[in-house]
């Protein structure tokens, strides 16, 4: 019932639902020219290799990602954190399950991308350990942010991205290379925000939310 209502979600659960595919949502962004890395989806111990010889750093290390958001229960959450493989580690494990790899994207650092309707909220996230380097999340206390301006083409391929999937607001993920690439990593439908602005103080994503949220109600 309360889907069917014609009132604003920040945002409808069908297109929460919709965006959680993480394959899915890497094709769309390579079709507008977000340039996400090169990936592959496999249970094959010998495509694994070959991807990890053809994409992979140094001839072979490639970057291994869950292809869930991890557990979350009232009692824990579990998650696993971005992790470094090489070829010579595809053996027949691969095989029990789907496994994501991608290349290793050099990174100058790291973007968090908040959109609300047609606003967006850029903050730089740098990282200052060899561990937050590789996923900032597992560490927070080894970085630092700034806001930072988004680039015109990547502001449009992200608003074709958020009216591919009916979102009103996003959690984006993107590396900035060290000659200035913008490399979309994923979107997440409900992501955290508040820690950004803990430390972009007037980062405004917060009141962007009041905003559409009261706009909403008077519509």
């Amino acid at each position: 019932m309360l889907g069917s209502l014609p009132v604003r979600w920040i945002n409808h659960p069908t297109a929460n639902l919709a965006t959680n595919y993480k394959p899915m949502q890497l094709a769309v962004a390579a079709t507008l020219g977000l340039d996400p890395p090169a990936t592959v989806v496999t249970t094959d111990p010998t495509h694994a290799a070959s991807f990890a010889r053809a994409h992979g750093a140094a001839g072979r290390e490639v970057i291994y990602k869950a292809l869930g958001g991890g557990v979350h229960t009232a009692q824990m959450t579990a998650t696993i954190p971005t992790t470094v493989v090489d070829s010579e580690s595809m053996d027949e494990s691969i095989a029990s399950t789907a496994v994501l790899l991608q290349e290793r994207v050099a990174k100058a650092f790291e973007v968090r991308l908040t959109v609300v309707g047609p606003r967006m909220f850029a903050a730089a996230i740098h990282a200052h350990s060899n561990e937050t380097r590789l996923d900032f999340r597992v560490d927070y206390g080894a970085l630092t942010y700034r806001s930072v301006p988004v680039p015109n083409e990547v502001a449009a391929g992200v608003s074709a991205l958020m009216a591919h999937f009916g979102l009103f607001f996003g959690a984006l993920d993107f590396a900035v290379t060290p000659d200035g690439r913008w490399r979309f990593f994923e979107i997440n439908a409900s992501g955290q925000y508040r820690w950004l602005e803990h430390r972009l103080p007037g980062l405004g994503i917060t009141d962007a939310l009041v905003d559409a949220l009261s706009e909403g109600i008077r519509h």
